[in-house]
């Protein structure tokens, strides 16, 4: 079984499936540790898979994740190795996720969600508006799934996001996702995200999509407002 540390969710934009993201997250989370020193061999692949409860050729995939963001580096015959920090490449955009405390994470929600949504209302064209329905329709869905309703939730605000028209701003916002996907985040979502409300969160997307679908700037932002208070009151509520 694979073990229990925290979620960092590394490279977790990468199309890949969530064996495999599990893997890559407990041995990110093991070097960052310092389970696993820099230059150090890691476990064989067969030593791994025995570990973790996987297949041989999902720890495979998870080290060819690793390897391409910079964080190991692989010697055919020799093993994987543990890289410096100074050659991770991309480590340093989920490093600043995991360094953000949920209260640094909120206002920065509170700061770009309503504009984020304000730009989108105004920018998405029709058929990103059609898109963002279909992302809607399976989110309604859900019944129970908790990690299945935050993934529909993600893809919910990356739609808004590319629907601004902005890169720049729909790249910052994946960054805030993958703070989002942090270990405090994890534990909130177990305690808080029930059956009971997700069909609030469900009533609450829709009447979003609705604004947004009829051009409503003003009462798009404000549904995004209260969902934000509404979010902070619950973490409040753990710290």
């Amino acid at each position: 079984m694979l073990n229990p540390v925290p979620d960092h969710r590394f490279a977790a934009s990468l199309n890949i499936s969530a064996t495999v993201q599990k893997v890559v997250d407990t041995l990110y989370g093991r070097i960052q540790s310092g389970e696993y020193g820099v230059d150090e061999r890691l476990p064989s692949e067969r030593m791994l898979s025995s570990d973790l409860g996987v297949a041989r050729n999902t720890v495979r995939e998870a080290l060819e994740v690793l390897e391409k963001q910079g964080l190991i580096r692989r010697r055919a015959g020799s093993g994987s190795f543990v890289n410096p920090k100074s050659e991770r490449g991309t480590l340093t955009q989920t490093e600043v996720g995991a360094d953000t405390s949920p209260l640094n994470l909120q206002v920065t929600r509170g700061v770009l969600e309503p504009e984020l949504v304000r730009l989108a209302v105004m920018n998405m064209s029709p058929r990103q508006i059609e898109s963002l329905e279909e992302t809607l329709t399976q989110l309604e869905a859900v019944r129970t799934d908790a990690e299945s309703f935050v993934q529909l939730e993600e893809d919910f605000y990356r739609k808004l996001a590319a629907g601004t028209g902005n890169p720049l701003l729909a790249s910052c916002y994946d960054l805030v996702i993958d703070a989002c996907r942090q270990s405090f985040r994890a534990a909130h979502l177990r305690r808080h995200l029930t059956p009971a409300r997700i069909e609030d969160y469900q009533r609450r997307y829709n009447s979003l999509f609705n604004a947004i679908a009829a051009r409503d700037i003003e009462r798009s932002v404000e549904f995004i407002r209260i969902h934000l208070i509404e979010e902070q009151r619950l973490l409040l509520q753990d710290l």
